[in-house]
């Protein structure tokens, strides 16, 4: 899928206020895109604190990539 056919697929998916949020695909399918996505949404256009927010990965790695990216994408929408 190309990028903006993956941004449309990510910003169009309806929030589940209270609900829990399954991302699961093989590898180069944007699934890191995907969860730092719904992750600022649900931060933005929610108001959801980030303490109520579990997100899990597999590894270390994985975890500090995620974080910078949500920063990211934060800043770049003039939140942080």
């Amino acid at each position: 899928m190309n990028a903006p056919a993956r941004e449309r697929t990510v910003l169009g998916l309806p929030l589940a206020k209270g609900g829990a949020t399954l991302i699961e695909a093989s590898a180069g399918t944007g699934k890191t895109y995907a969860l730092t996505t719904l992750v600022a949404r649900l931060l933005v256009e929610q108001g959801t604190e980030i303490g109520a927010l579990l997100v899990v990965t597999f590894t270390n790695a994985a975890t500090d990539e995620l974080r910078d990216r949500i920063r990211h994408t934060l800043r770049a929408r003039g939140v942080v």
